[in-house]
């Protein structure tokens, strides 16, 4: 339905999209996820050309809308577009929100448009609020209303553009709700969202965007369940990340605590969890610090907030010695970082050895 290729937007020396080919075909949900700021609403906006793209191609079956000849309005009727921020007409009721697009543009009578468009709000469960202006209603209510509105144009596709970003908890599982159940119907959707179980239980496939580009694409069960690349299974398991390089055995162990702590408290994190990675911490940088004057050492600490899982990795070029398989039977140091560890893994490879310490999140 929707063919992309090699789209690219700029605003002056700053590229927002770089080189974009995908394809949403009929009937197909796709959801578009990825961290602010990578271009997940622009891509949406260049789809119906409310963002003149730089460059590349976008075919609507088989129409190029970027052709001078193309009529953009018949366009815009048939791949409508729901904002975060409802772009209701303020001074219009609900109802007339609904009207006035199908009997300026499509030339329906009055009463046609108008029993059409009780029916809508009446599928988006607001019909009760037909007479009221858009003040008078809830955020949810009136993303609610700006749905129907799309609807009332009988388009073929409809863009969503972070639809539940301006709403209050509460208010997402409504909206949310309706979408289902447009997908449901066969609706054709692109989707920007930062709501994952929706991406994940309703969409056909995801779009990773990073970076202006798509990162990485899949079903739900390979973006969500496996990703193959590292940007996606950090975003999907909303990793965090702290980092720290070591050149030296005199370095500043002080400022490396300090920062420490505060990566552990920006993420609440229990104090005998970050007792325990601190110690762990200490007694491998013990191990291994006559090795630090021939080569810097990666220090990085990693938190999963959807798995709850802490690790601290170990990273150098070259290979170093095994601290698991130390031939000293009384070890201590080794035994503290045993005690306090779920897991350790050490591996070799690729002329780098790194050393992955799980700790236990008490």
């Amino acid at each position: 339905m929707i063919s992309i290729e090699h789209l690219s937007k700029h605003y002056g020396d700053l590229c927002v999209l770089k080189d974009v080919s995908a394809e949403i075909r009929k009937g197909e949900v796709v959801s578009i996820i990825g961290p602010s700021g990578t271009g997940k609403s622009t891509f949406l906006r260049c789809l119906n050309l409310l963002e003149q793209p730089s460059g590349g191609a976008i075919h609507v079956d088989g129409v190029d809308i970027l052709a001078r000849k193309t009529d953009i309005a018949k366009v815009r009727q048939k791949m409508n577009m729901v904002f975060q921020s409802f772009n209701l007409f303020s001074h219009l009721s609900a109802l007339e929100n609904l009207t006035i697009a199908p009997i300026k543009l499509k030339g329906l009578d009055r009463q046609t448009a108008r029993t059409k468009a009780l029916d809508l709000l009446r599928l988006v469960g607001v019909a009760e609020k037909a007479d009221h202006f858009p003040h008078e209603l809830s955020g949810g209510q009136q993303q609610r209303v700006a749905i129907a509105r799309c609807l009332a144009m009988d388009p073929e596709i409809i863009l969503f553009d972070e639809p539940t970003s301006a709403l209050d908890p509460t208010m997402v599982s409504e909206v949310l709700s309706v979408m289902r159940q447009l997908a449901r119907d066969g609706m054709t959707m692109a989707v920007v969202t930062h709501e994952m179980e929706f991406a994940r239980d309703v969409s056909n496939r995801v779009f990773y965007m990073d970076e202006g580009l798509i990162y990485e694409e899949g079903t739900p069960e390979e973006i969500f369940g496996n990703p193959k690349k590292e940007k996606t299974r950090a975003f999907v398991n909303r990793i965090r990340t702290w980092s720290y390089r070591i050149g030296s055995p005199d370095f500043d162990r002080y400022a490396m605590n300090a920062e420490i702590e505060a990566f552990c408290e920006k993420h609440i994190l229990p104090r005998e969890t970050r007792y325990n990675l601190a110690l762990a911490i200490e007694e491998i940088l013990e191990i291994y610090k006559p090795d630090l004057r021939t080569a810097a050492l990666d220090l990085a600490v990693t938190w999963s907030e959807k798995t709850d899982a802490l690790e601290v990795t170990f990273e150098r070029s070259g290979e170093w010695p095994n601290p698991l398989e130390s031939d000293q039977p009384d070890d201590f140091g080794m035994r503290i970082v045993r005690r306090v560890a779920e897991a350790i893994d050490y591996r070799a490879a690729d002329g780098k050895s790194r050393l992955v310490i799980r700790i236990g999140k008490n």
